[in-house]
């Protein structure tokens, strides 16, 4: 069962709001209130609401019908179709978020996330200090990365205080730690073949310096946003098992996993619609063109318009706009494919819509 500690400030967030956000908590957590230290104090800037899950394990499998034969209540993907008119049904037969060393979601135990010099945060954050101006913009962040050397290494499970920039501390003997194993055992049905079982686990994540930043469109009416999504993991494998376990395949495994996955940014939001056919469509438009004249023939500052020429030059050498992903080794069952890295990627134009697929 999670415990969950909640503080809230003034600033940024109505007092009425902070009681419906408390309201609205799981039936399964408990909240409470409580004093904090004078250093832990001096650590909140005063704004928002963070949020402590201490001693938090979560588990789902789908449920076998009760003692009447009813239905049983299970979590189901269902309304999709394979390019062959067939149903797609899909059932997840367990989900979970776990301490370390749960050994695949077989052993699991309790987890903290977040910290309470660190939490992660629900707040209403003012968009000129994040390069969105005049913007009330909403916040769902995790907890915060640290400078270099005053946190800990991100894919370590081992990792020393000093290693790295991580706040998210591994396990050890004596403390439970903030580093979860997260997975998923999901069973893929098209038409009446069940046979594809499909398993996804990673070991001691770390979602650090993530975040989800909300805001509304005057000109385009749409709501917009930025997403940030850090992964890192000493281990993230993939496998196809039979619901039992048993004869399963070799495991598709990535050593040291580490994304950084940018969408949108300050000068190209990531935009989300719904177009005439019901359908979801989720945007990232081209940066506009430069007028003609504000940039040089040869590309260099000295021949084009300052201003101009700043702009483009901060979009494509700020790193913060960029997704990276490493691999510190690929490798299925017992043969290495080494290192595989994608580095500095900026999503230019992007553009993906839902389609209905006719039977």
């Amino acid at each position: 069962m999670a415990k969950a500690r909640i503080g809230c400030q003034s600033a940024g967030v109505p007092p009425l709001v902070s009681v419906l956000l408390v309201l609205l908590l799981p039936f399964t957590a408990q909240a409470e209130l409580r004093g904090l230290a004078e250093e832990e104090m001096a650590e909140i800037n005063g704004a928002g609401i963070g949020l402590v899950l201490e001693n938090f394990k979560f588990s789902h499998g789908t449920d076998a019908p009760n003692a009447a034969g009813e239905q049983a209540r299970i979590f189901r993907i269902a309304g999709i179709k394979s390019t062959d008119g067939r149903d797609v049904d899909i059932t997840v037969n367990h989900l979970y978020i776990s301490g370390s060393n749960s050994d695949y979601g077989q052993n699991l135990g309790p987890v903290n996330l977040g910290r309470l010099i660190n939490p992660w945060r629900i707040d209403v954050v003012d968009g000129d200090g994040i390069g969105i101006p005049g913007k009330a913009v909403l916040e769902l962040a995790t907890s915060s990365k640290l400078a270099n050397g005053q946190g800990f290494d991100c894919l370590d499970p081992a990792a020393g205080a000093g290693s790295g920039n991580c706040a998210s501390r591994p396990a050890t003997a004596d403390f439970i730690g903030e580093r979860a194993d997260i997975g998923m055992q999901m069973n893929v049905a098209v038409g009446d073949d069940r046979s594809a079982n499909i398993n996804i686990h990673a070991r001691s994540a770390v979602i650090d310096g993530s975040y989800l930043r909300l805001w509304g469109d005057n000109d385009r009416r749409q709501m917009v946003g930025q997403f940030k999504l850090n992964l890192y993991s000493p281990e993230l494998s993939i496998n196809a098992c039979p619901q039992d376990g048993s004869s399963c395949g070799s495991r598709i495994r990535m050593s040291d996993f580490a994304l950084e996955l940018a969408i949108g940014n300050q000068l190209q939001p990531v935009f989300f619609d719904v177009d005439g056919t019901g359908n979801f469509v989720l945007e990232v438009a081209a940066i506009a063109r430069p007028v003609p004249g504000t940039i040089g023939p040869d590309g260099g500052r000295e021949s084009s318009d300052s201003e101009a020429w700043g702009f483009y030059e901060s979009y494509y050498t700020n790193p913060e706009f960029r997704s990276n992903l490493r691999i510190g080794n690929f490798s299925v069952g017992d043969r290495d494919f080494g290192s595989a890295r994608v580095q500095g990627m900026l999503i230019q134009h992007l553009n993906i819509k839902t389609r209905d697929l006719a039977p």
